[in-house]
Parts: C-alpha cells; sequence; structure tokens
C-alpha cells in the first residue's frame, strides 16, 4: 500500500471516528454535571467488573487523546471518582500517555512531510534545538496543564523529536497534573467545575515545577564547569578579563570590543598583526588583480574607442606594489594602534595550559575568558612528489618576484579562480585544474559558466574541469602535474605550482586540543550556539569556529565571542548566520547572499526565480561591462527574498542592499519602491524588483481598471456596452 494511500484511508478513520463523535452527541457524556449525576453507578460497575471497567475506560481514554477530542480533563477527574486516587493515576497516566504518542504518529505520518519539505530551511534550526533540548522544552510544556495537550501532540510530531522520547517525557511531565486531577475526581463534591481545580497558587507551583528542566540544566552546567575546576587550578585572581590569541580580524574586533567597554585584555600574536587577511589573503589578492586589471583595459583598449594603447610592467615591481600596499593598511591592525586602545599586546607563541591560563615564553597569564582566534592555514593533500618541488600556496606566493612563463593552479574555487586571471593577464600561461565538472562549486551553474567563459575564452585560461592530481614529476622549482582526465592522463608543465584547494582550521595552533577542548569532525573546533567550547571559559571565532571562512564573518563571530565571553555568566547570545553574503573577485565578480537555485533545489525549498540581464542596464552598456545578471529567489507568490546572486562588475557592492533587505525583512516591493541614482550600476537591482512585480501583477485587478479607464473615455472594453 502506497503512503499516500495509507494517508486517505487514516483521515477517512479519523473523520469517521469525530464525526460520529459529534452526530451522535457524545460530548454529553464526558461533562462534569453527567459524571456527578452517574459517579455512583459507575463506581458500583466498575467494583462488580473491575477488568472490562478498567479496560473500557483506558480505551475511550486512549481514544479522546489521540484523535485530540474534548473532554480529557473530565476523563481524568472520572478517573479519579470511579477508581480511586492510585489505580485512577495509573490508568490515566499511561492511557494519556499513549494516546499522546498516537496523536503524535498521526500527525508525522499526515503532515510532516509536506511541512518540512516547505519550510525545510526554517526547521533546521528548530530541529538542532530539539535534538539537543527537546526533551527539556516538552517536559516543562507538560509541566504547566494551561498549554493545550493536543497542541502540544501535533507539533511535536511535526519536528524531528523521537517518538520514545516524546512518550516517556509526556509520561514523567503529566504526571504531577494527572495527580491534581485525578485527586480532584476523588472530591467530586466540592468541584463545580474543571476551573476550579487550577486556581492561581496551583497554576503558579507548576510554573515553577516548568522551570525545573532549566534550574536542573543550569545546575547541570555548573558540576560541568566544577569538574573543570577540579581537574585545573583556577586562579583566585586574574591578570586580565579576556586574553585573545590570534591577531587576524576575528582577534583584533574581539580585542577591540573588549578594549571598548574598558575590559582588561591582552591580545598574543606570534606572527604578524592583520592575520592571513592583509598579510597574504585579501588585501595582496585585490592589489594584484587591480594591477591585472589595468593590464586588460590597455588590452582592450578598442572598446572605447581608442586604437592603441601601450601598457609595460615590470613583475617585481608589481609584487612590490603588493607590499606597500599591505604596508600601508598595516597600521589599521598594528600593535601602536592597539596599544592606543587600551589592549596589552604581546608578540609570542601562545599555549593554553588551562581554561584560565595562557603562557607566552616564560610568562604565565591569567583570564576569567579566553577567546582563541588561530585562523586556518592552506590544504596540502598528500600526492605523490610534492614533497620534492617548491609549489606555493596563496601563503607563500607573496614572495615571488620572477615572473613564472608557466603555472599551474591546483583549485578552481575562489583563490584559486582569482590568482589564476591575475596571473594569466600579467603575462603568464596558466593552467587552473580542477577537480569537480563546474568552477565555484558553491555557486549556481550559471554564475561559475560565466566565469569560466570569461577566464576561458576572454583571458585565454588554460582551464581543465573534471581533472584529478594524480603525482607531480619533478624538483626544485619547476615540473609536471600528471592527472587524470576521463579516463586517461594528462600533463601539464609548469615553472609554478600554485595550490588553491582550500584552508584547513588551526584548531590546536594554541594547544587547546592538548587539554581536553573537543574538536569536531571537520577540523574546526566544536563550539555551542554561543562560541563557546566544552569549557564554558574557553571561545573560539574566525576561520578556527567555521562555518564560514571570510573576513566579514571572522568580524561577525567576534561581537559574540568577546560580548558572550565578557559577560559570562549573566547573558548570552547566540551567533546569527541567517544572512552571510560572500563574492569572488573575479572578472565578472560573483556574488551571492542566501539561498541559490542549486541549493532551493537539494532542500526542497520552493521558490520563484527573478532575473535580470545586466547587458540591459544603461550604465553598464556605457562602461562596456554589459554582461552579467542579477538573480532573486522569493517565496513562491511572495516578495520575501530568500536570496539573490550577482554577476557582474561589481557585483560585490551591489549585493549589499539585497543583503540590507534580507536581514530586516525589507521585500522586492521595497526595493522597486526606493530611489536608485541614474545611471548607476545599483539600478539593476531595482530592475530586478521591477521583473518579479511585472511577473507577479494582479492579472483581474488590472482588467477590471483596464474597463474602468475605457469607460473613462466613453468607450466600450473588451466588447463589452459602456457603462455595464
Amino acid at each position: 500500500m502506497s503512503r499516500n494511500l495509507g494517508r486517505i484511508i487514516l483521515v477517512v478513520v479519523i473523520a469517521a471516528f469525530v464525526g460520529a463523535y459529534f452526530a451522535f452527541d457524545l460530548q454529553q457524556y464526558l461533562s462534569l454535571a453527567e459524571l456527578k449525576q452517574q459517579r455512583d453507578a459507575l463506581a458500583e460497575f466498575a467494583g462488580a467488573r473491575p477488568v472490562l471497567s478498567i479496560g473500557g475506560f483506558f480505551l475511550v481514554y486512549v481514544l479522546v487523546a489521540a484523535l485530540s477530542l474534548p473532554g480529557a480533563a473530565i476523563l481524568t477527574i472520572a478517573g479519579g471518582a470511579v477508581f480511586g486516587l492510585g489505580t485512577g493515576t495509573l490508568i490515566v497516566s499511561f492511557a494519556s500517555s499513549i494516546g499522546a504518542t498516537l496523536a503524535f504518529f498521526v500527525a508525522r505520518f499526515l503532515l510532516q512531510d509536506t511541512v518540512r519539505k516547505k519550510f525545510k530551511e526554517r526547521l533546521k534550526r528548530i530541529d538542532e534545538g530539539i535534538e539537543k533540548d527537546g526533551g527539556f522544552y516538552l517536559f516543562s510544556l507538560r509541566l504547566v496543564p494551561v498549554f493545550p495537550f493536543f497542541v502540544i501532540n501535533l507539533v511535536a510530531g511535526l519536528t524531528a523529536l523521537k517518538p520514545w522520547t516524546f512518550y516517556w517525557v509526556s509520561q514523567l511531565g503529566m504526571l504531577p497534573g494527572t495527580l491534581v486531577f485525578v485527586n480532584a475526581g476523588t472530591q467530586l463534591g466540592h468541584i463545580s467545575s474543571p476551573g476550579d481545580i487550577l486556581s492561581p497558587s496551583l497554576l503558579g507551583a507548576f510554573v515553577l515545577l516548568a522551570l525545573l528542566p532549566f534550574i536542573g540544566r543550569g545546575v547541570l552546567a555548573w558540576v560541568k564547569e566544577s569538574r573543570v575546576r577540579r581537574k585545573f587550578n583556577r586562579p583566585k585572581s586574574f591578570d586580565y578579563n579576556l586574553i585573545v590569541i590570534g591577531g587576524g580580524s576575528a582577534g583584533l574586533v574581539t580585542s577591540y570590543i573588549g578594549a571598548a567597554i574598558n575590559a582588561k585584555v591582552a591580545l598574543i600574536e606570534r606572527d604578524k598583526m592583520g592575520g592571513e587577511c592583509l598579510n597574504t589573503g585579501c588585501v595582496p589578492s585585490k592589489a594584484l588583480l587591480k594591477s591585472a586589471g589595468l593590464l586588460v583595459a590597455a588590452r582592450d583598449s578598442k572598446k572605447l574607442g581608442i586604437n592603441k594603447m601601450e601598457a609595460e610592467f615590470d613583475f617585481a615591481a608589481v609584487m612590490q606594489r603588493v607590499h606597500d600596499v599591505i604596508a600601508e593598511i598595516a597600521p589599521h591592525d598594528s600593535v601602536e594602534r592597539y596599544t592606543k586602545l587600551g589592549v596589552d599586546c604581546i608578540a609570542g607563541e601562545a599555549k593554553v595550559v588551562s581554561p584560565w591560563e595562557v603562557e607566552v615564553g616564560d610568562r604565565r597569564l591569567t583570564a576569567r575568558s579566553i577567546v582563541v582566534a588561530t585562523g586556518s592555514r592552506p590544504v596540502v593533500p598528500p600526492i605523490d612528489g610534492f614533497d620534492k618541488i617548491n609549489f606555493v600556496t596563496s601563503d607563500t606566493l607573496w614572495d615571488v618576484r620572477k615572473q613564472p612563463r608557466k603555472m599551474v593552479v591546483l583549485g578552481g574555487g575562489p583563490i584559486g579562480c582569482e590568482l589564476t586571471q591575475a596571473f594569466q593577464r600579467l603575462g603568464t600561461e596558466v593552467t587552473l585544474v580542477e577537480m569537480a565538472p563546474q568552477l565555484l562549486g558553491r555557486e549556481d551553474g550559471d554564475a561559475a559558466s560565466a566565469v569560466l567563459e570569461s577566464l576561458r575564452d576572454h583571458d585565454g585560461v588554460n582551464v581543465a574541469l573534471s581533472t584529478k592530481a594524480i603525482r607531480a614529476e619533478g624538483e626544485g622549482a619547476g615540473g609536471t602535474l600528471v592527472c587524470e582526465q576521463n579516463g586517461k592522463e594528462v600533463r601539464f608543465d609548469f615553472d609554478l605550482l600554485l595550490l588553491a584547494l582550500g584552508r584547513k582550521a588551526n584548531s590546536n595552533t594554541a594547544g587547546i586540543a592538548d587539554i581536553g577542548v573537543e574538536i569536531a569532525k571537520n577540523g574546526t573546533v566544536a563550539t555551542d550556539p554561543f562560541l563557546r567550547t566544552n569549557y564554558p571559559s574557553i571561545s573560539v571565532c574566525g576561520d578556527v569556529a567555521g562555518p564560514y571562512q571570510f573576513t566579514h564573518v571572522a568580524a561577525h563571530q567576534a561581537w559574540f565571542a568577546a560580548v558572550n565571553s565578557l559577560i559570562r555568566p549573566l547573558w548570552s547570545f547566540r551567533a546569527d548566520y541567517s544572512v552571510i553574503p560572500w563574492s569572488t573577485f573575479t572578472s565578472p565578480e560573483v556574488a551571492r547572499v542566501g539561498l541559490n537555485e542549486t541549493q532551493a533545489r537539494e532542500q526542497g525549498v520552493a521558490v520563484e526565480v527573478t532575473r535580470y540581464g545586466i547587458d540591459d542596464l544603461d550604465r553598464a552598456i556605457t562602461e562596456s561591462e554589459a554582461h552579467g545578471f542579477v538573480k532573486v529567489l522569493t517565496a513562491p507568490g511572495s516578495d520575501k527574498i530568500l536570496g539573490a546572486t550577482i554577476v557582474g562588475a561589481h557585483a560585490g557592492e551591489l549585493i549589499a542592499e539585497f543583503v540590507l533587505a534580507m536581514k530586516h525583512g525589507l521585500g522586492l516591493n521595497k526595493i522597486l519602491g526606493t530611489i536608485h541614482i541614474y545611471p548607476t550600476m545599483m539600478e539593476a537591482n531595482k530592475y530586478v524588483a521591477g521583473e518579479w512585480k511585472r511577473a507577479n501583477k494582479p492579472e483581474k485587478l488590472l482588467g477590471y481598471v483596464g474597463r474602468y479607464f475605457a469607460w473613462r473615455r466613453g468607450r466600450a472594453s473588451n466588447n463589452e456596452v459602456v457603462g455595464r
């Protein structure tokens, strides 16, 4: 029997029971007045036929609870009135729990697939909370009889809560309320309505009971921290409120926030302040792309009506400019600046020796809280021959001063694509090798194809997709990368091999794993939603924490890490990853926030896709940048933005409007109603909102409006007589 047929049969059966309940007016028998009138007769029957009466009562109770019919409260009172406190409590406790679990299964069988398909992304966070604290939440709700139990049953069935957990928590959680109502049944003569049972003081007691699980969780956290204290000697006083390890984006922002609110903060950095972004990542790569872009402008000058524009350059000078740019920005992240802000900047290798102590050289520093922001390092795969050649990574590339004639870039992610394009435009013959069938694996196919077309057709890069590196041959600077492509062996010679295969978290750089801090399966440090490790006094942020490796996300996490560390245990803020944008700075740029089409298909999220081609945009045409698109995903029938992808010039700037809109719940109608300066690239955002509006215009209403205007002109419309 198919699942759909089973659902239909179940709905019919439930409808028949519910229909019979109301058709035969069975609810009249589940009233307090009827119970009082029939109590003696029911008690006499129960005494004469105990097995039959208990079994029948049990079955009726299970059916009422399973079908979410009104009357469970009266039945609970009846349990005490007919069977007494002990037997009544026993019967009602099991019958109510079994009936509730059946209602749970009914909701799950009939509705869960539909609900989860429609709200899959939103339910992810709920499921995470249910998996961790579902029992606590359910227990608290069960302890307060004010909450309708049938609603709890149905809603719980739509979550990822395990049935056995639901059953036993319900059994325990409903027991206090069951006792109160069953006991009331033994005093039936003193009750005029079920409401008499729940006095304000009794409800207050239930609320206090409901808080017990959370109080208990707090006690468990205290016990857990106490165990840590027993394992390590907690200092009686502290040198600092906060010690931050790592002077990259995450560490700098954490230190800045701590110092800004007058906490005493120490920042420890073993190498260069500014971290990967300033010294080997974002800043140098964008500086190199700028120089390479000027060469392309000269090469393509005919597009702007300039017959010939010559450009001469020296590769060493270009690389020196990169370092000059780094040096110019460096004061923003310097020891001098942060010292003036009130941060104690300490140079050296940090080692965490306890949840409150850090060693630096021969010094031992103490703090109430420690934030680890040790960043990441390039991934180097265990491929044969790599130990014999002098490959470079995005960290070591910047020491190159002699331009390579041939270069192989292994990895077609953002780093690989950006540096491939830069070196190709500088005159190096570059081969880009990617194991997957498309570049930029996190992006939609149309966005990746736009970058591929630009690299391959416009810049002349040899792009090898679906190509897996097997080994490297050679020794020293040059060599050959041997790969497998379509089952055949292919070879790519190089003077320089660049590995651009992503980055790996420096999860134990400061020795935190050695003292027992948990490391996640993906190599990052395991944290709770507040960025705390299994040691409450140690938090992490930035690349070492995941789940995103972006400078702006590191800075975003730093706020949560700093504030949660400094105000612990009074309050904590959950790190928010609901709206995370990013951009790949190739030409064309690819910028993204929220869902894309690929993710929507994989997650089963229904979306409406609206697209506007930038080739139609006036400003893009004037600048000979008339290529790319803006693509927005919305909820069907709604202007709510679920995600946006922009491909084209300045996409990294254009995406900001959609980030703001998503963060603050603004839809495409708001963007359409916002004045955008003409002529700017930003108008593309307004035009895509206009495309959405045209696709969702109220056709029927506009038909009536058209007839109205026709009537105003004194003419018939659609063959109708004027005035009809």
